[in-house]
């Protein structure tokens, strides 16, 4: 991959990821029943969750800052108050499309989500960051959904270059709350990352291989941290949809574990989940989850 040049996110919308922010409350009990929380609910496909989704389109020419995307949000979670949100972007020379499997399974468990096309398939990292960020304040405005979301507790997943955005994200805006970097790849120094990352890596990874990308990047991250490394996987092992029932309880459980402060889920996280028994994981980390 090619060394690309920094691009700055906008001032107006981010905030030092070192600034304190008020501790989120839980949700309400009876926003998800105790009863829905289990490892097959988690583990299903596409909007199977406890919530109904709808969608709604975001065209091109209307989106400021990003490709548009499509907004996938819960239409009844009502005893839930203001929900988390989620932007998701791809990577390199990719479209909506390699991502967008992520949107309704995480609306179906109470988040607002948009996932994205970006503005050119060959934007950079830091780029993409700057488009997570549009795309996050896109929704918190928006007609439709903005009044159903916590513009404090916000999340971003990435692919490739996008999950090198999500890093980058991370470090710029303290309001996005827990991340999930899918196979990462970024060419610079990002900074310090203390949100809470679950990385997903891909063990035959080619293009941002582990031992130079993936691997260094969860080391370097200081906060609540976990990785999963998909056996035999190659880059594009987040995108693939077969993967989404391996990859749906974690990355539900930790979005909600650390957007939502739901303490619930943490059955499903670190040393209360051993994934290395799975034989479709051929690597299982964690460290400072709390």
């Amino acid at each position: 991959m090619p060394t690309l040049a920094e691009v700055s996110l906008s001032e107006t919308t981010t905030i030092s990821a070192n600034e304190a922010l008020p501790t989120v409350p839980t949700l309400p009990s009876n926003c998800i029943a105790d009863s829905a929380i289990t490892a097959a609910a988690l583990s299903d496909t596409r909007d199977n969750g406890p919530f109904s989704v709808s969608t709604k389109h975001v065209a091109r020419q209307s989106a400021k800052g990003f490709g548009g995307g499509t907004i996938h949000y819960p239409t009844d979670a009502i005893g839930c108050g203001l929900l988390g949100a989620i932007a998701v972007v791809p990577g390199y020379v990719s479209y909506e499309a390699a991502i967008k499997w992520w949107g309704p399974r995480l609306a179906s468990w109470g988040f607002v989500v948009i996932t994205i096309d970006t503005n050119s398939i060959y934007d950079d990292p830091n780029s993409r960051a700057t488009q997570l960020n549009a795309a996050l304040d896109h929704i918190i405005a928006d007609d439709t959904v903005g009044n159903k979301i916590d513009p404090k507790r916000l999340g971003a997943i990435g692919w490739s270059m996008g999950g090198g955005g999500a890093l980058k994200l991370a470090k710029e805006r303290s309001t996005v709350r827990a991340i999930m970097p899918l196979a990462p790849y970024h060419d610079k120094s990002y900074g310090e990352v203390k949100t809470p990352t679950l990385v997903i890596a891909c063990e035959r990874d080619r293009i941002a291989t582990n031992e130079k990308y993936t691997n260094v990047f969860y080391h370097n991250a200081t906060g609540p941290k976990m990785k999963i490394e998909v056996d035999n996987g190659s880059h594009f092992c987040p995108t693939y949809r077969f993967n989404e029932i391996l990859l749906s309880k974690p990355g539900i459980a930790w979005m909600q574990r650390y957007i939502n402060n739901d303490t619930r889920f943490d059955k499903f996280l670190c040393a209360n989940e051993n994934y290395s028994k799975s034989p479709r994981i051929s690597a299982y980390d964690y460290k400072d989850c709390s």
